[in-house]
C-alpha cells in the first residue's frame, strides 16, 4: 500500500510541475499547431510535450487512487467475511 501511496503522490507532483511550468512557459499557446495567429513551434511543442506530460502523470494518479480504494475494499469485505464465520 506504502508503494501505491507514493506512485500517487509522486505523479501529483508531476502533473503539479508540469502544469505550472506550461503556464510559466507557454501561457497561451494551444499544443496543436493550427491556431487562429501563428505560434512560435517551439512554444507549441513545449505545450504539447507538458501537456502530454500532464495528462499521463493524471492517468497514473487516477489509477494508482483506483488500486488504492480498490484494495481497501477488498481489506473490509475479507474482514467482515471472516467475522461472519
Amino acid at each position: 500500500m506504502r508503494a501505491a501511496w507514493e506512485i500517487f503522490c509522486l505523479s501529483a507532483v508531476i502533473f503539479a510541475t508540469a502544469l505550472g511550468l506550461a503556464h510559466l512557459l507557454v501561457p497561451d499557446v494551444v499544443p496543436v499547431g493550427y491556431a487562429e495567429e501563428p505560434q512560435a513551434s517551439w512554444a507549441v511543442l513545449t505545450a504539447f510535450l507538458l501537456r502530454a506530460i500532464e495528462l499521463t502523470a493524471a492517468w497514473v494518479a487516477i489509477i494508482a487512487l483506483a488500486l488504492l480504494a480498490g484494495a481497501k475494499l477488498w481489506q473490509t469485505f475479507r474482514h467482515a467475511a471472516s467475522r461472519a464465520e
